[in-house]
């Protein structure tokens, strides 16, 4: 294969680049290429700018993947590499999902220096989290709790908790493994306590639709299992207009053959929620996923989307 320059563009978080680095390590592996030959550029995203302010007040997870994207249509960057979770649910008009690397842990860390689970947290204990999702299922185990917006990366977040900010916070296991920090979590919650989000764990590799080279170039790296999955959990977001002001979770599993999907929704402060079970044919996923969204439409009632804030 002749040698050209692959640039890939990413946030310039250290799990950023780690995500962006394992896709770089991966993509030279596949094709025997040089070092030379990808790059990695780094792009600072309208979500990395805003630090003191929810994001949901400025239009949500696009945020992370807008400059990104356009990074991507000027021919900037050939491909981009985002942890899945960050993904809308519709990429802009010229972009498609190349590939999915093998998912990770999908379970939420619970982190704090004073207590050793969730539940061991005192009375009026106050949860640091920039996470609807994370927020209401905490209210749902423990509406006594006070939960605060906490912004930042993951070292950020880790400082806030040692300075006192928070008396315990949340964070994707799969982004700890992946820093070489796993050891920071006081427990680990199991996807019955804590429904993961849509696509948590997962890394997705971005590019332009009619760039059929890197199509190519990138299909060694997908994993079958894994976009199936979130395929599933994705759509099931989408058909219920997911964003930012939402508390929406979702996890599709593989199992002897049969594609389990469950998914849940709530109101922030998680005193009212649906959730809902479905399982189908992995080549059904797509399906499986808008049926499990029509379904907990229906039974949350018409209003239940529009009254949230």
């Amino acid at each position: 294969m002749p040698e050209s320059t692959h640039n890939i563009g990413t946030r310039g978080s250290p799990l950023a680049l780690r995500q962006a680095q394992h896709v770089r390590d991966r993509l030279m592996e596949a094709h025997g290429l040089d070092e030379r030959a990808v790059d990695i550029r780094v792009i600072t995203t309208s979500g990395d700018q805003i630090q003191d302010q929810p994001l949901r007040d400025f239009g949500g997870k696009g945020l992370f993947t807008k400059e990104i994207d356009e990074a991507l249509l000027s021919g900037d960057v050939s491909l981009a590499v985002h942890s899945m979770k960050d993904l809308p649910t519709e990429l802009p008009e010229g972009l498609c999902i190349a590939a999915v690397l093998p998912r990770a842990d999908v379970r939420d860390a619970f982190l704090s220096p004073n207590a050793s689970s969730l539940m061991d947290l005192p009375p009026a204990a106050v949860v640091g989290t920039s996470s609807l999702r994370r927020g209401a299922q905490v209210k749902r185990l423990r509406p006594d709790l006070r939960v605060v917006d906490f912004r930042g990366n993951v070292q950020t977040r880790l400082k806030k908790l040692d300075e006192g900010v928070a008396d315990a916070t949340l964070l994707a296991m799969a982004g700890l493994e992946r820093l070489g920090l796993a050891a920071e979590a006081s427990a680990v919650l199991s996807v019955k306590e804590m429904l993961p989000a849509v696509a948590q764990g997962a890394i997705a590799v971005v590019i332009r639709e009619n760039d059929e080279a890197m199509k190519a170039l990138l299909a060694l790296l997908n994993d079958e299992a894994t976009a199936i999955a979130t395929t599933c959990e994705r759509t099931f977001l989408a058909r219920l207009d997911g964003s930012c002001r939402t508390p929406i979770a979702g996890l599709a599993e593989i199992e002897d053959g049969v594609l389990r999907f469950r998914g849940l929704i709530l109101t922030p402060g998680g005193a009212d929620w649906h959730e809902v079970e479905m399982t189908g044919a992995p080549e059904q996923a797509e399906q499986l996923g808008a049926d499990a969204g029509e379904d907990v439409l229906a039974r949350a009632g018409p209003n239940f989307l529009v009254s949230l804030p």
